[in-house]
């Protein structure tokens, strides 16, 4: 049996914590776990994979022993959920350069669009289940 993915993402960015609950909603499989960047486990895993542990500015996929970055973590993200989101995927043939450069300008912009996570969603007990140890 393979090994979820886990994405680790910006835990005080409002669309961040959108994107994880659209990723919940779309994952009937169960692909996925979660983890904060912010936390202790997530800056962890974060040195595991030979990032920073104070992060790369990206939602950050570890996947099958690779780690994917920015527009390519979205995309392969997007390929394992359900609906319209696996259209997406063949974008990757867009050079990643400047697939890249419109994910950069999204994410140092984020903040001030969509701002800071007030207040968030609490997960379903089922849904916890998908989250690494926060505590």
């Amino acid at each position: 049996m393979r090994e979820p993915a886990i994405i680790l993402f910006d835990g005080e960015c409002s669309f961040c914590n959108a994107s994880v609950r659209f990723i919940l909603d779309r994952d009937p499989k169960r692909h996925f776990r979660f983890c904060p960047s912010q936390t202790e486990v997530g800056r962890d895993l974060l040195e595991r994979a030979g990032l920073p542990r104070d992060g790369v500015g990206s939602i950050v996929l570890l996947e099958d022993g690779q780690v994917y970055t920015h527009s390519t973590a979205v995309l392969r993200i997007a390929r394992k959920l359900r609906g319209l989101s696996p259209l997406a995927y063949p974008l990757r043939a867009i050079p990643r350069w400047l697939r890249d450069g419109v994910y950069k300008l999204f994410a140092a912009n984020r903040h001030r669009w969509k701002g800071r996570i007030r207040e968030c969603r609490l997960p379903s007990p089922e849904e916890r289940k998908l989250f690494l140890d926060t505590a």
